[in-house]
């Protein structure tokens, strides 16, 4: 790659065409995939609802200003926000979370957020500013000031949410910090505190949403009502789009000019993001969730017993692997890729897995039997 910045660590191979669950190579090698394109294809690939929407918008309009009403936002905000907040659409997870730290700021008056040790945000000045990752801010400074953190699931964490914040931002799951669930009552209890105090609490959905876990929401399955919620990865299908959704008391606070973007609510991307979410039904939910129990019980039986496994953590189709820590997980990964089966990793040596929600039983317990094979090798 002699014509761009090398930013990325990438593997010696370029993934040319797919199909249901499955990618091919430039070599013409085929794997099974555990990534899901970080998160993003949950349908995998070509779906025909999916495609066939796409597919009629391009021959509609590609493009229009957001000087103009569009019907198609109106329809996907509704679908995201319901009746009680309001929706603001753009291009990435990243930008869903700087609209959300600066919708914060202005609708609070105040400064300082709280932020969480393993958490990550984003990669622009505002969403790295959020992130508790070092090595990704490293180089950087100065960030975005009045950012604090503490440690995640930690009770000592409540002490810090005070009068002068305004905003908690959080994941429920913790995705790149190693895939760390949130305890349901610490969580709560961030919330009671935000509350009481009046501060705001933001959930960054960009990873574990629009289904990974069994819910619209992985929020959900906490009973938390936040007041800002961020997304993107999944509701396009590939296709690049983020939004946050707030409550509509804080819509006073975004008026016209106050935050803006050229293709953030494009309508290509917006008619992938209709059909991905006409098709978070209860009972496709559901079934998410029966897949998952059973990929647990692989897990739990199979996998933690293993010596170079030192935990697993992680919630419906959202797991993170924890190698013991003589291995390299890019080795594994690397292993993995031979076999056919494609991975990903996570902050502490964990091995991250984000299969597509339409996976079948047997090709996710084909991919679990592969991982089982080479931690044993290992």
């Amino acid at each position: 790659m002699s014509h761009l910045f090398n930013t990325y660590a990438r593997y010696p191979f370029d993934l040319v065409s797919g199909h249901d669950v499955h990618l091919v190579d430039n070599s013409g090698k085929e794997y099974l995939d555990f990534t899901s394109g970080i998160g993003v294809c949950s349908f995998g690939y070509h779906d025909p609802e999916i495609t066939g929407a796409v597919e009629k918008q391009l021959t509609q309009i590609w493009h229009t200003s957001n000087l103009y009403e569009s019907q198609l936002q109106e329809t996907v905000g509704g679908m995201l926000a319901g009746d009680d907040k309001l929706a603001f659409f753009c291009n990435s997870g990243t930008e869903a979370n700087e609209a959300a730290f600066k919708l914060a700021r202005k609708a609070s008056g105040k400064t300082r957020v709280l932020a969480f040790n393993n958490g990550f945000h984003g990669r622009s000045y505002g969403s790295m500013s959020l992130t508790g990752n070092p090595s990704i801010q490293a180089g950087f400074a100065p960030l975005v000031p009045d950012v604090i953190f503490a440690d995640y699931n930690d009770p000592e964490a409540l002490d810090k949410i005070d009068a002068d914040l305004a905003a908690v931002i959080l994941e429920v799951i913790q995705g790149e910090g190693g895939v760390y669930v949130g305890d349901k009552a610490w969580l709560q209890a961030v919330q009671a505190k935000c509350k009481e105090a009046g501060a705001l609490l933001i959930i960054d959905e960009v990873q574990s949403g629009i289904g990974r876990t069994g819910y619209k929401f992985a929020y959900e399955a906490f009973d938390l009502d936040p007041d800002i919620v961020t997304m993107a990865k999944a509701l396009g299908s590939g296709l690049p789009i983020g939004a946050m959704i707030g409550k509509k008391a804080l819509g006073s606070a975004f008026t016209p000019g106050s935050h803006g973007t050229t293709f953030g609510g494009n309508k290509i991307a917006l008619s992938a993001a209709q059909a991905v979410l006409s098709k978070l039904t209860p009972e496709f939910l559901a079934s998410v969730q029966q897949k998952s129990a059973n990929v647990w019980t692989t897990m739990t039986d199979t996998l933690a017993p293993l010596p170079a496994v030192s935990g697993i953590t992680g919630m419906g189709l959202m797991i993170g692997i924890h190698l013991d820590e003589q291995l390299d997980v890019e080795a594994i990964i690397k292993q993995l890729q031979a076999k056919g089966l494609l991975t990903l990793s996570a902050k502490h040596n964990t091995l991250r897995l984000l299969p597509p929600l339409v996976m079948s039983d047997a090709d996710l317990q084909a991919g679990l039997a592969l991982i089982a094979e080479v931690l044993k090798e290992a």
